[in-house]
């Protein structure tokens, strides 16, 4: 395993860090705690992907991250990242190997330190309630002791911006404190996130100049800036970037690690990655999103599912002819793909490059693509949404695709009718039942199932009358239901929209159902859901 003073061997030049903070600033947002194994599973993530440094969190400060590093030093064996301790420089009046808290680094056993150091006069005075002076030299004393320890030491200026502004010469003094006594790098820390690129650049070229110290920068994304504000800093003399994975931490989060290291790499130009290192991206950002249990973000730029997604006709058309008149990069860079999104605006092309994207050759049948493309805005019109559906619109595709001379596409079953029934009993409780009849492979079927809710009665009642002639619906698993109601004449005479999620323990696949009810919409949703798994497994339709 990588000790205090090891370095892993397939790694960029150091002369450009990238640096990740996921475990300690990213955990800090609502919504995320972090176990030991959540921590180490991230950071192994983020070993794969070729960050050059994680910083696992302060340990002495909660057990939790003291367990982090004995276990990470004897479990993971970092091919691409150097682990980091954080924490503060010493207390006020107290020597620094006399510190209980900068034992605690040195016993994390980490090849780097990052400590934290007020940089705000005010924050010096108030917070911390010691002199300006006294500030300065337990910034000199820590600094040096652990560089007397063998370790590398990293230094963030908290509020440093803030405190410039109000205070450049002694924020300024901070910065060359720390790179006289022996920092590898001072970072610049826009720690409340009030901070405009503009200004980052300006502060980051002049304290550059003025202390010649190695800067690097921690944004926070309070004003929605703080991408741009690494970026900036970049752009300044900044070789070294802090962020966290998909920007999680305190408040709205920090400058997101995904988009800031895809801009280094394919805007700059710069090498800050492994060889393969870009291409994991997409793969990376949603698995640590599964680990934290949060939604990854759709929008996300680079790496979520609609980043590279087009549902303009307009656009559909430039794309069939090249797909880079719409996408600023070729999506496989970053590990993602193309999508197209077909709706109300699809065109042609849109229908054609769809096709496409799902394994279906529509060739030149104009009068094919003509009827789906009317088909689809009929629908869309009525409330059905085939851009969250791609498997109804799949089967709709087919289904044109498919008709023969009776004007139908063959099917796996025909319904007869369904009937679902809630009954309210005099304890309270409700019963909930239905029964569906149907033709299957020329066999009348009839079942009847109870459930913990009318849905729930007719998925159970479709299955057991149909998986003895299909047994694998008995992988089938309904993951997400969504109910949405739509404009109508009067309250509870609105549509209503329901999109199902549905797995087979290899995939999912997501169906729309539109009514006036939500179960006969939920009903539509299902009898999709099954339709199209069943295809997915292989089997043929015959009704």
């Amino acid at each position: 395993m990588q000790d205090a003073h090891d370095a892993p061997g397939d790694a960029p030049d150091d002369a450009f860090h990238v640096f990740d903070t996921t475990l300690r600033d990213g955990a800090q947002r609502e919504g995320i705690n972090l176990s030991v194994a959540d921590k180490l599973t991230i950071a192994r993530h983020l070993d794969d992907f070729g960050v050059g440094f994680i910083e696992g969190g302060w340990p002495g400060a909660n057990p939790r991250d003291t367990e982090f590093f004995r276990r990470a030093r004897e479990e993971i064996d970092f091919k691409h990242a150097r682990l980091v301790a954080f924490g503060a420089t010493r207390k006020a009046g107290v020597r620094a190997e006399d510190d209980p808290q900068v034992a605690a680094l040195l016993a994390a056993e980490t090849p780097v330190v990052c400590l934290v150091a007020k940089s705000h006069d005010r924050h010096v005075e108030l917070a911390l309630r010691t002199t300006l002076d006294e500030n300065l030299a337990m910034v000199r004393d820590t600094v040096s002791y652990l560089r007397g320890q063998g370790r590398r030491v990293f230094v963030d200026c908290e509020h440093f911006f803030d405190g410039y502004y109000a205070n450049p010469a002694y924020a300024k003094q901070v910065v060359g404190a720390a790179h006289e006594a022996g920092a590898e790098v001072v970072v610049l820390c826009d720690t409340n996130g009030g901070m405009l690129p503009a200004h980052v650049q300006a502060v980051v070229r002049t304290v550059l100049a003025d202390t010649g110290a190695r800067l690097g920068i921690h944004a926070q994304d309070d004003t929605g800036c703080a991408v741009a504000n690494t970026l900036a800093a970049v752009d300044a003399g900044a070789t070294h970037v802090q962020c966290t994975a998909n920007g999680y931490g305190e408040r709205v989060g920090n400058s997101n690690l995904f988009p800031v290291v895809a801009a280094l790499e394919i805007k700059y130009g710069k090498r800050v990655l492994p060889a393969g290192g870009l291409e994991e991206m997409t793969r990376i950002s949603h698995a640590i999103a599964e680990v934290v249990n949060l939604t990854p973000s759709t929008h996300q730029p680079y790496v979520g599912v609609s980043a590279f997604a087009h549902k303009a006709g307009l656009h559909a058309s430039a794309i069939k002819v090249d797909p880079d008149l719409y996408q600023h990069i070729d999506p496989a860079r970053v590990g993602n793909t193309m999508r197209m999104l077909v709706s109300d605006m699809a065109g042609r092309a849109s229908i054609e490059l769809k096709g496409r994207e799902l394994g279906i050759d529509l060739g030149d049948d104009r009068e094919l693509v003509g009827r789906v493309v009317e088909r689809v805005k009929e629908r869309e019109l009525a409330g059905y949404t085939y851009e969250a559906a791609d498997a109804s619109f799949e089967l709709l595709l087919r289904e044109e695709l498919q008709k023969g001379e009776e004007g139908r596409a063959p099917r796996y079953y025909r319904v007869e009718s369904w009937r679902a029934i809630v009954e309210d009993r005099p304890d309270g409780t409700h019963a909930n039942e239905a029964t569906v009849k149907l033709w299957a492979k020329g066999e009348r079927l009839v079942a009847t199932a109870e459930g913990n809710g009318p849905v729930n009665a007719l998925d159970r009642a479709l299955r057991v009358g149909l998986e003895r002639i299909y047994p694998q619906l008995a992988e089938f698993e309904l993951v997400d239901y969504k109910v949405r109601i739509l404009e109508g004449h009067q309250g509870t005479g609105s549509i209503t929209r329901v999109l199902v999620s549905t797995s087979d323990g290899r995939g999912e696949w997501s169906t729309v159902g539109v009514a006036e009810n939500v179960i006969a919409a939920s009903w539509q949703a299902l009898d999709d859901a099954y339709a199209y798994g069943l295809r997915r497994a292989g089997v043929e339709p015959r009704e």
